[in-house]
């Protein structure tokens, strides 16, 4: 098994509001992607943290081994969701396999 965990800070540029909303949309696209990338285990986005967290967002994924973490990488629903609702609203991203 192999852990995929990425903490996301969002852009500054967003009010509060706007940053929930980017945070559901993030959560809502990476968990719909269970079930269709071939060797994902589990797949979880937490999106409230506790105040005194300095991240935004953790994506926290498992993965039957490190080719299946490189499938899901180039898969074309992870390639959507990562350029259509996480990129373009995060300013920093952690990650650690």
């Amino acid at each position: 098994m192999v852990k995929h965990v990425i903490l996301w800070t969002l852009k500054e540029e967003y009010s509060e509001q706007e940053k929930m909303n980017i945070k559901k949309g993030i959560k809502e696209g990476l968990e719909g992607l269970a079930g269709k990338i071939p060797g994902m285990v589990d797949i979880k986005v937490n999106i409230e943290g506790l105040a005194s967290s300095n991240a935004d967002l953790m994506l926290d994924s498992t993965f039957e081994s490190e080719k299946a973490l490189k499938g899901y990488a180039v898969h074309p629903e992870h390639l959507a969701v990562a350029d259509g609702k996480v990129r373009p609203y995060t300013a920093t991203r952690t990650c650690l396999n």
